[in-house]
């Protein structure tokens, strides 16, 4: 559990993903879905003004600017209200450390923080149990990138990071220790395109849609408690997406004699599963919880920073 705080602010760090919502000490789906009333068996409800939400039951659908709907402000209390139940907290004046797609972030920073610091001051439920915040405020980091920030004295040579989320992939080039600018990417290629393809393919070979569930386990394990037949189609694809995968690194200039790759989020998994790489030079960071504190650490230096100066 981290216990940072500036100037007797709680700093929780989230990673808003399209797949999953992440903190430091927690993962759950991006899905909400609201009701006008109580709904009667469900789980996970979060009511606020009135209304209540259901979170976590599916994944929220790909929108290039987080702030176009309520959703990620939703699930941003939920997660805010994850973390501090951990510490036992029912209360806290926070400091909401968050990311961008490395490309989108120059456009959407300002937006994005003003949709989460919306409300300065909230009330809600979570769960059946009562919280009171105040988000003092919002630092955006580039995502991916904030997971390998503490690191980057050790890159020498030429390094790329790859941020596999389940709508996009985050490519950035770094050189000696140096994200260079100009050599950074964003691609609808996540580990949902992975997933459809998947499920297109077994409908028409084998008569069967699986549910989104059995082939995420699938990816994640590299089995599926499913026959051989379907599980031969899966592999196939999830094989053909790895594959897409190193071609769009290619053409960001991906040469595994020359540089040294980093991969990070859900789409780890797949490369470690079904990718073929030289795993001297690969790294496959598997915490899919180390962009969230990321975000936390790098506050927490710029924090140290300022007290410094």
């Amino acid at each position: 559990m981290n216990n940072l705080y500036a100037d007797g602010k709680l700093v929780i760090g989230i990673d808003h993903g399209y797949g999953n919502m992440k903190t430091r000490n927690v993962v759950f789906k991006s899905g909400v879905k609201s009701y006008s009333e109580e709904p009667a068996i469900a789980t996970n409800v979060l009511q606020l003004d009135g209304m209540y939400y259901v979170i976590g039951e599916n994944h929220k659908v790909f929108i290039a600017n987080k702030d176009e709907d309520s959703d990620y402000y939703i699930l941003t209390l939920a997660a805010i209200a994850k973390e501090l139940e951990i510490r036992g907290l029912r209360s806290a004046d926070l400091i909401l450390a968050a990311g961008l797609p490395l490309h989108w972030m120059s456009k959407q920073k300002s937006s994005f923080r003003d949709y989460l610091m919306k409300r300065p001051e909230v009330s809600y439920r979570y769960c059946g149990k009562y919280y009171h915040i105040r988000i003092c405020d919002v630092a955006v980091y580039p995502q991916g990138y904030a997971a390998i920030a503490a690191s980057l004295g050790d890159y020498k040579g030429v390094h790329m990071l790859a941020d596999i989320g389940n709508g996009t992939m985050n490519t950035l080039v770094i050189t000696n220790g140096r994200p260079l600018s100009d050599k950074k990417f964003t691609d609808k290629i996540g580990v949902h395109e992975c997933v459809k393809h998947i499920m297109n393919e077994v409908q028409a070979e084998c008569g069967k849609i699986p549910d989104e569930s059995i082939i995420e386990d699938f990816l994640i394990n590299g089995t599926a408690e499913v026959s051989e037949r379907i599980q031969a189609v899966m592999r196939r694809e999830a094989v053909r997406y790895t594959e897409m995968i190193f071609d769009k690194l290619s053409e960001y200039e991906y040469d595994p004699e020359l540089v040294k790759l980093h991969i990070i989020g859900g789409g780890g998994c797949l490369i470690r599963n079904f990718g073929k790489y030289d795993a001297s030079s690969v790294e496959i960071i598997v915490d899919i919880c180390a962009t969230a504190k990321g975000y936390e650490e790098l506050y927490n230096s710029q924090y140290l920073a300022r007290k410094g100066a």
